[in-house]
């Protein structure tokens, strides 16, 4: 059986007429944590905006293959809908719109099936439960008034409920509390199993010490300089990136 799910061949991005992936290569099987880090300006939210061909991000050289299928120039909602889903490092406020009818309505279009209205808000109660979340927030507008870790933990639980095939966090843990770190890897291990996959984007290894992953790449300039375990991550913690950069 194919175990691959994700792979990135001598990938080249531009954005904004500045090249910042130089020849990205990158290959993620299921079961299989990946952690991507860098220092700023190195391409790691330009990977994350490549694989889901954000139009911002200009490729002009190298493939990315998903589940065997071609999707380099596929577009954001068929990605979507293949099963990628895609954290942000800053969750969007939509007025308006609860979390219960956004994530009803996400679900819908990733499945192309009708969401059973009770079953759903069970499902969630039972999510946000876990995660630490007032279940007041169900019937509040899609991240309004939230703090920043009630955003995160609302990405988290769009991931559970969405529960794509690959699950890309880009900075996911950025300027949360040590408490709202550990819900958030719980978060991560309950999505986690063999038959899917994550790529984490972060800057430091608070979020790692508890998921223990299988792969850590450090990015610079463009591309993957250097492979190794979670012992890679807390030297990056220790020492930085110097003896990686050119």
């Amino acid at each position: 059986m194919n175990n691959n799910l994700l792979e990135i061949k001598d990938l080249y991005v531009n954005a904004e007429e500045k090249e910042i992936l130089k020849g990205m290569n990158l290959k993620i099987n299921k079961g299989e944590i990946h952690v991507i880090m860098g220092p700023n300006g190195s391409g790691k939210s330009t990977t994350a905006n490549a694989i889901l061909n954000n139009p911002s991000y200009k490729k002009t050289n190298g493939t990315i293959t998903f589940e065997g299928e071609d999707i380099t120039n596929s577009k954001t909602d068929e990605i979507a809908r293949k099963g990628i889903f895609m954290s942000f490092q800053l969750p969007e406020e939509i007025p308006g719109v609860s979390v219960t009818n956004f994530l009803k309505y996400a679900k819908n279009k990733v499945t192309g099936k009708p969401v059973k209205i009770f079953e759903f808000k069970n499902e969630l109660k039972k999510y946000m439960e876990e995660l630490n979340m007032n279940p007041s927030y169900m019937e509040r507008s899609l991240n309004v008034g939230f703090s920043g870790g009630e955003k995160k933990k609302n990405e988290i639980l769009q991931l559970l409920v969405l529960n794509p095939k690959l699950a890309i966090l880009d900075e996911t843990d950025s300027g949360l509390d040590v408490d709202a770190i550990k819900t958030v890897s719980k978060g991560i291990e309950m999505f986690k199993n063999k038959k899917n996959a994550v790529l984490i984007i972060t800057h430091n290894t608070k979020i790692l010490s508890n998921l223990k992953p299988d792969y850590v790449h450090v990015l610079v300039d463009g591309k993957i300089v250097k492979t190794g375990d979670y012992k890679l991550a807390k030297e990056i913690e220790e020492n930085g990136y110097s003896k990686y950069r050119n």
